[in-house]
């Protein structure tokens, strides 16, 4: 390590200029492999139970992380708290109540429906059958059709010619319509759709396969809008709407003629969605440092630092996700620390937050850029880290590497900075695989930069990808690489520094969300 800093220190600061002593690098020596080991091992011992967002071991976490700001010497942001409170509505599984055409139908047998729903009735007459619910240039289901107001009747899967080659691809690889579920709810649900009813081949096949997620209590900010419904229903029912066409012949005539088929359809339907709920609280830790001359404009640094919690026996310490994150958060509070009290802090202010609730829907962050403590419209950029201490098989013989997702989606000046930082200082492997817009994982719209990227606010999310531990109870902190996580979070320390140490404030001139 100590050969490394006298080799990176040969090279002039030409990125900090704007830090009139060259002090980045030296800060830079605060964030150490051994300071986020030894607090990793804490936070994924099992004592903190899995730090499961409103249970014993998340607040224990929340605990230990605000005495970790507060032994840096970062006073509470408000007069004696590092917390930003949130409500949450905890939603018992209940399934939903169908009847079709005055028949009552049973859940988890004719259909399925996942918790956390929003309460509501919905009563109509009419359905929307509207294919493969699929809106593509090479394909489109909503072509003359509007769908607002409606509740929408689409099938799984996409439409392919009778030799199994997609009409969306042209070729026999699936299109994201099938690889990723969440597109088509998406698009339904952009276009107004006032319930979704997705026809499966199989419902006791998925009730099985997804037993514990359709077993589980969901949690919802108690501030979250009535939202669509999403009802998984068998083809038998399916087949009582279309009365006439079965489902099996309508993809028939799709494959043979090679365009979508859609049609309004009488037949009663009442969709019933009532929930049990337990009100709770959980807590964001905010650790703020005040700048200087720009002080008003706030750099943000985020990680979440709730998991999945226990089952039974089985703790799940997310030493990867996302222990990692908050640990290399604590450190970079350290170094800003450190910077502002040896008389070199920051131009703008910095935000260290680290946040509960993301495995439970991003909650945290949704509930700060709702309730912003600091205005939105002074936020620069959003930098987050969501498992930055493994490696993923890709990278199995070179872990010094991260994903980078979203450096250039609203910002090009904010990439620049982030390329020219890791040139400079840590000359890291940037990979930007998941990035592209047609990425099938659609990782950019899964942790919790993405509340601030859809408020308009440049955003960079560092991430290692996925992992045979990925959610798994053998996600242990004994696995870690804790030297690639601490260049990593020096990256994000000269990049925030960077940010935060120039003259303007970086430009949003681009618009790729």
């Amino acid at each position: 390590m100590f050969k490394k800093l006298i080799f990176v220190a040969l090279f002039p600061c030409i990125l900090f200029a704007q830090d009139k002593n060259n002090e980045a690098i030296r800060f830079a020596g605060y964030i150490t492999a051994e300071g986020m080991s030894k607090n990793l091992h804490i936070l994924t011992s099992d004592e903190y139970e899995g730090r499961e967002t409103g249970k014993k071991g998340q607040r224990m976490a929340a605990a230990f992380i605000s005495e970790k700001f507060k032994e840096a010497g970062i006073p509470p942001y408000v007069t004696d708290t590092y917390y930003q409170e949130f409500p949450i509505n905890v939603i018992k599984p209940m399934p939903a109540e169908v009847k079709l055409n005055d028949k009552s139908y049973e859940g988890n047998k004719d259909y399925y429906s996942y918790p956390g729903q929003s309460e509501q009735r919905i009563d109509v007459s009419k359905v929307q059958f509207l294919g493969y619910g699929i809106d593509d240039k090479n394909y489109n289901d909503y072509t003359g059709v509007t769908v607002k107001d409606k509740v929408v009747m689409i099938l799984s899967d996409e439409p392919c010619t009778k030799d199994s080659v997609s009409l969306v691809t042209g070729t026999k690889m699936p299109s994201a319509w099938t690889t990723n579920y969440r597109l088509k709810l998406e698009r339904a649900k952009e276009k107004g759709a006032r319930a979704l009813l997705v026809v499966v081949d199989d419902v006791a096949k998925d009730v099985q396969t997804n037993k514990h997620r359709l077993e589980t209590e969901s949690m919802k900010l108690e501030v979250d809008n009535t939202e669509m419904p999403i009802l998984y229903i068998s083809r038998e029912m399916a087949n009582v709407i279309l009365k006439n066409q079965k489902a099996e012949s309508i993809e028939q005539k799709i494959a043979s003629s090679h365009k979508p088929i859609n049609k309004l359809e009488k037949a009663k339907l009442v969709i019933d969605i009532k929930n049990r709920v337990e009100k709770i609280n959980s807590e964001n830790v905010l650790a703020f440092i005040e700048g200087s001359d720009r002080k008003d404009e706030v750099v943000v640094i985020t990680a979440h630092y709730d998991h999945l919690g226990k089952n039974g026996t089985k703790i799940f310490s997310g030493a990867d996700d996302d222990g990692s994150g908050t640990v290399a958060v604590i450190e970079l509070a350290k170094a800003f620390a450190q910077a502002k009290q040896q008389g070199h802090g920051p131009r703008r202010s910095i935000l260290l937050m680290t946040v509960a609730g993301e495995e439970k829907g991003l909650l945290g962050s949704s509930y700060y850029v709702q309730h912003p403590v600091y205005a939105l419209k002074n936020t620069v950029c959003d930098l987050n880290m969501d498992m930055i201490g493994r490696q993923d098989e890709k990278h199995k013989d070179n872990p010094d590497y991260i994903y980078l997702i979203g450096s250039d989606k609203l910002s090009s000046q904010l990439h620049a900075i982030s390329e020219k930082s890791n040139k400079l200082y840590e000359n890291l492997d940037l990979d930007y695989t998941y990035n592209d817009v047609n990425d099938k994982n659609r990782f950019y719209y899964r942790s919790d930069h993405y509340n601030f990227a859809k408020n308009g606010i440049p955003v960079i999310f560092y991430f290692n990808g996925v992992h045979a531990d990925y959610h798994k109870d053998t996600d242990k902190v004994e696995k870690i690489n804790f030297n690639k996580m601490e260049k990593i979070a020096r990256l994000v320390f000269y990049t925030a520094w960077e940010v935060a140490n120039r003259n303007d404030r970086i430009a949003v001139d681009s618009d790729k969300n």
